[in-house]
């Protein structure tokens, strides 16, 4: 955040939570770059980092759009518009359910993006621990784990 444009005298005091949001938010839109570029590579054209996340918000099994609305906090009906678009390119299945609710499925090809996906980011841990070493890299994700429950704590 620049300290630069301040016209009104106010402070603006260093912070570590600043830099470590800016810096979790770059890593997640590097994973999501390098995920979304990879998997297109491999012939998957739908897959935007904005489908990506969407997906990978869905269980292996049944879901229901008013479950995925509740989880990613959006409206049902941002829900209805994607999973329609995701079922067009054919990552996703409609099949009718109990009562009014629509079973939302992954299709064959959407089971094989998901397992395309692990397979690289698996091959992308192997590109971190030769980078931070495997030491590193578990050390990191436990403070980052320990660091959203105390944030968690202080909502």
């Amino acid at each position: 955040m620049s300290t630069r444009l301040t016209i009104g005298d106010l402070p603006m005091v260093e912070s570590h939570s600043l830099k470590l949001a800016f810096g979790v938010a770059g890593v997640q839109e590097g994973i999501s770059e390098y995920l979304s570029s990879s998997l297109k590579r491999k012939g998957y054209e739908s897959a935007s980092s904005s489908v990506l996340n969407f997906l990978g918000a869905l269980e292996c099994g049944v879901n229901f759009g008013s479950e995925i609305a509740r989880n990613l906090g959006v409206s049902r009906q941002m829900v209805a518009k994607t999973v329609k678009e995701l079922c067009r390119v054919g990552y996703l299945d409609q099949k009718e359910g109990e009562g009014k609710q629509k079973q939302i499925v992954f299709t064959l090809l959407g089971e094989q993006l998901m397992s395309d996906s692990r397979l690289l980011l698996a091959e992308l841990d192997g590109i971190l621990v030769n980078t931070v070493g495997e030491k590193g890299l578990v050390e990191l994700i436990g403070n980052l784990e320990k660091i959203q429950s105390l944030i968690t704590l202080k909502e």
